[in-house]
């Protein structure tokens, strides 16, 4: 995001109560839905040149019918000033997302477990990735396989990921999701990818270190890959600290080559 909409978002953030309503994560991710779904409005509510009353009189008579807290977060993004529409847009999910978190402390761990099973299952990756299926028939398989079996804050993430990939990978934009729930909750989320699975007594040791160089709690999940040999990569957020042997012999290779 550029430095304006970062600004924008850090103060819709502070709509976000820890009395908010059970309903209003899911309000603003359909409203985040309708939005981009309509570039007109998302031009009319995103326009960093448009008087600010005038925009948060369209949100309110458009979007009158959410709850109170939904529209107070709502109202607090439209008065920003974004860099961008599309990032205006992309603040309304994230918003949504953390609304969602605030109620449901599991969430992040409810969307990795859902981006693993996309990822094993290539049928189901293929079927929700499709750009030629239809949103309302993809949302119907998300609701069958997810409904009953992960709470109802995750089915509306996901559902509204799947409806609306803008241009995302599923697993990707699973993940992230993840992790922007994590950080509502304070913590962070680290991928740490190994050749055998770690003991309890290593992950909480490693979970331990990362939690210093971070500043804050950090979740670990592990991925076992064999062809790391030994070692361990890990990766929090975009950086990734790789010191498996893999990477060693790679970087050993290309120092021979060249």
């Amino acid at each position: 995001m550029g430095s304006a909409s970062r600004e924008a978002l850090a103060q819709a953030r502070t709509a976000l109560q820890a009395t908010i309503g059970a309903s209003a994560g899911s309000e603003l991710l359909q409203a985040a839905g309708r939005i981009a779904g309509n570039q007109a409005l998302a031009s009319a509510l995103g326009d960093a040149s448009a008087p600010a009353e005038s925009k948060a009189q369209l949100a309110e008579r458009l979007f009158g019918g959410l709850s109170a807290d939904a529209r107070g977060v709502l109202a607090a993004a439209v008065a920003g000033r974004w860099s961008n529409v599309d990032e205006f847009v992309a603040g309304v999910e994230e918003l949504g997302i953390r609304a969602e978190a605030i109620t449901n402390p599991s969430l992040s761990d409810e969307l990795l477990a859902v981006a693993d099973l996309v990822d094993r299952n290539h049928e189901l990756q293929l079927s929700l990735g499709s750009r030629l299926g239809a949103a309302d028939a993809k949302v119907s398989l998300v609701r069958g396989l997810l409904e009953g079996k992960t709470s109802a804050s995750a089915v509306a993430v996901v559902a509204h990921l799947v409806a609306n990939p803008q241009g995302r990978r599923l697993d990707a934009a699973l993940r992230r999701a993840a992790r922007t729930a994590a950080d509502q909750l304070g913590t962070e989320l680290a991928t740490v990818t190994v050749a055998a699975e770690l003991g309890a007594t290593q992950a909480a040791r490693l979970a331990e270190l990362l939690a210093r160089q971070v500043g804050r709690p950090v979740k670990i999940t592990t991925v076992v890959d064999p062809e790391l040999i030994g070692g361990v990569r890990v990766q929090l957020a975009d950086d990734v600290i790789d010191g498996s042997v893999r990477a060693r012999l790679d970087d050993l290779r290309q120092q021979l080559a060249a």
